[in-house]
């Protein structure tokens, strides 16, 4: 019998689990997807689990750890497995931690790496400011395997998302999912998307601003957008905007 999914969020595990669960990682297993999600892995724990991550038998694909205590050097213990073995990895979920700015360039240095295979990082309510974005959009215009980024629930205002939006018109971007639901963003970031949307306007599908402050003008500029012919744009959420006096007959969004 195989087991390709082993999901135990909350189940109140201790350091002492993450040993077996990183021998079990080294093993050759069929295990694709690991969901630890609210347990109390802290650091050490991270460390344990990054020791069978880093295993070349190792062929985990989705690794899920939300709220889960993680700081800086639990990134260092992270960023070592994906270097050691880069090429299994495809989704990477650290929501609600507390990586840093030199946690977060820690491992985006790795998704920077050619034979890095992580396609979706979701990192919301890690407490990031817009200094991490100048990071993030290096990865952007890097030509890396990245396809989906969630950064909702971190302070990056507009001047982030400038950073952001430097690497979202590169046009070795390939993103195509992009949340950045209540990040402070105002009419002043959405000149920035709608900026990069324009050098790049061919590969993002879905766009998420939800809960903040765009404005009229500001939500008008990205709908602008969507009228080139080129603009692949399928999904815009504006969940709590001020967007109500707005429409688009433009065919290419699905949800708005």
């Amino acid at each position: 019998m195989f087991c390709f999914v082993c999901s135990m969020p909350g189940c109140f595990l201790k350091n002492n689990c993450w040993q077996v669960f990183a021998s079990v990682l080294s093993s050759n297993s069929q295990l694709r997807e690991l969901d630890l999600s609210r347990n109390d892995l802290k650091d050490l724990g991270v460390q344990l689990l990054s020791v069978g991550l880093g295993s070349l038998n190792c062929s985990l694909e989705t690794l899920r750890l939300s709220c889960c205590g993680i700081t800086e050097e639990g990134c260092v213990s992270l960023a070592s497995a994906l270097k050691s073995n880069p090429s299994h990895l495809r989704e990477l979920d650290l929501s609600y931690n507390h990586p840093g700015v030199s946690g977060v360039k820690l491992l985006l240095e790795r998704l920077e790496d050619p034979e890095c295979r992580v396609e979706t990082l979701n990192m919301p309510g890690c407490c990031l400011k817009n200094k991490c974005c100048q990071v993030f959009a290096s990865v952007l215009s890097s030509n890396s395997q990245l396809r989906q980024l969630d950064l909702s629930c971190n302070d990056l205002q507009d001047s982030g998302v400038q950073l952001l939006s430097a690497g979202l018109g590169s046009s070795k971007c390939r993103l195509e999912t992009l949340r950045l639901s209540c990040c402070g963003i105002t009419e002043e970031g959405c000149v920035f998307l709608a900026s990069a949307l324009k050098s790049n306007p061919s590969h993002l599908r879905e766009l998420d601003l939800g809960y903040n402050h765009p404005g009229v003008s500001g939500v008008k500029l990205l709908l602008e957008r969507l009228e080139d012919p080129e603009c692949r744009l399928e999904t815009l959420k504006l969940v709590h905007c001020v967007a109500s006096t707005l429409s688009s007959e433009n065919n290419f969004i699905t949800s708005l």
